[in-house]
This record gives structure tokens, C-alpha cells and sequence, in this order.
């Protein structure tokens, strides 16, 4: 396929796909035309770059990492793996490690929040004070967990306007 089908398949501009194979993370074939033509699995591969990528790890770390994303129980020997490679790598791994923790309590804090909602769904709207948790989100009634209200200011203001808040910061 050429780069413009792999682009918009993959939601990546044919930009970012002449960059990632110049960082050597993907490669194509060439036609006679000089046109670039990726394989199917090109497809999979720009998917999955992109989704480390937004994971906060750099293209060299990714470049790494690929062989052993495609086949993770094989032996994998890599010919010039020096220490200060795998030292970025477990702190990838540590830092990785640290996000998924604060987007679980994240989540959690939102489902406990959409459930309080939804309990309270069929109760008449209550004049906006300040929640418990002196936070600006004026909550219609205190927070009774501190976790209710660590949702992200923009998402916070949807989910209190569609609780029935009669006030928003």
C-alpha cells in the first residue's frame, strides 16, 4: 500500500510515517515509480509506534523494544545492548509503571463519581456549595471520598453540569 492509504489506516499523517521509517521503526519497498509501498503489517506496526509514542517513550527506545513487541517469548539476543540501554529501559519501564498507577486511581475516581450520579439521578438539584474536598469544583452536595473530585477540571465541569450543578467555577 502506498503511504497515503497506510497514513489514514494507521491515523497517522504520511508525515509521521516518512519519519518513522527515517528513524528506521518501519521499512517499504520502492516501485518502479519511486513511490513507497508498505507491506500489511506496516499497518499493525505504525498503530503500535504510535501507541508508545503517545506512552510518553522516545523513538530510540521504541527502536529497541520492537523486536521483542513482535515475538516476546523468544530468546532475543541483541548485538551492542549496553548498560545505559537497559538503565533507560527499566526507567521507561518504572515511569510507565507510575502512569498506569495515577490513570487507574484516575479511573476508579471517575466510576465512583458517574456511579454517584447515577444514584442521584432521581434527586431534585441541591443548591451548589463548596465540596468537601475545598476543591472549585462546587459539587451540589459534599464530596463524601476525596477521590470524587480529582477528575480533570474540563471532564469535572461536564459531569457536575450533567448532575444538575446549579453553579460551575
Amino acid at each position: 500500500m502506498r503511504i497515503g492509504e497506510l497514513a489514514v489506516r494507521a491515523g497517522a499523517s504520511p508525515r509521521q510515517v516518512r519519519f518513522y521509517e527515517a528513524r528506521g521503526l518501519i521499512t517499504s519497498t520502492r516501485g518502479a515509480n519511486n513511490y513507497r509501498d508498505y507491506g500489511e503489517s506496516a499497518l499493525g506496526r505504525v498503530q503500535q509506534i504510535r501507541e508508545l509514542l503517545d506512552a510518553g517513550l522516545s523513538t530510540q527506545v521504541i527502536r529497541a523494544i520492537l523486536p521483542c513487541l513482535e515475538s516476546p517469548r523468544d530468546p532475543i539476543v541483541f548485538d551492542g545492548v549496553t548498560s545505559e540501554t537497559v538503565a533507560v529501559l527499566e526507567r521507561e519501564r518504572d515511569r510507565l509503571t507510575e502512569r498506569v498507577d495515577v490513570l487507574a486511581r484516575n479511573r476508579d475516581a471517575i466510576g465512583d463519581y458517574l456511579a454517584e450520579l447515577q444514584r442521584r439521578a432521581g434527586e431534585p438539584p441541591r443548591v451548589a456549595t463548596t465540596c468537601a474536598n475545598r476543591c472549585s469544583c462546587r459539587a451540589a452536595r459534599p464530596s463524601p471520598s476525596p477521590t470524587s473530585c480529582q477528575v480533570p477540571g474540563r471532564l469535572r465541569a461536564v459531569l457536575h453540569e450533567s448532575g444538575g450543578v446549579t453553579r460551575l467555577p
